[in-house]
């Protein structure tokens, strides 16, 4: 059983993870400019100078939410990103994180990111 990944396998993942950052990036960029920078007013189309009935507004706080919850989530799966982009560069990339043998590339290429094996993954989960 091979130990480590080629160094060209290596630069695939590399490649992989990079894009995966920058599609996060735009949809963080995203969320921001069509949600977060709108003022409520402005998201419910209203420009009257009448108050917002109070079902628009949960609606809006709502979608405010949900949207800051996802740029929440991506921004950890940036931090994997990152730390995976690391331990490319430290030669520890794609070793499970508990049995210490190498993660099969189907999992990398799914979840470049991946700290654990299927195996020990599974284990994880049961707990």
């Amino acid at each position: 059983m091979k130990k480590k990944f080629t160094k060209k396998e290596l630069q695939e993942f590399k490649k992989l993870i990079l894009q995966m950052k920058d599609d996060i990036l735009d949809e963080i960029q995203h969320l921001s400019q069509d949600t977060l920078k709108k003022s409520q007013k402005d998201a419910s189309g209203d420009i009257s100078g009448y108050a917002y009935h109070m079902a628009d507004v949960a609606t809006d706080t709502y979608d405010r939410e949900f949207s800051l919850s996802l740029a929440s989530d991506s921004r950890k799966l940036l931090y994997e990103l990152d730390d995976a982009l690391k331990k490319i560069e430290e030669g520890t990339f794609g070793i499970c994180e508990d049995c210490k043998i190498l993660i099969t590339k189907s999992r990398l290429k799914a979840l470049p990111y991946a700290r654990l094996c299927i195996k020990c993954q599974e284990k994880k989960d049961k707990l």
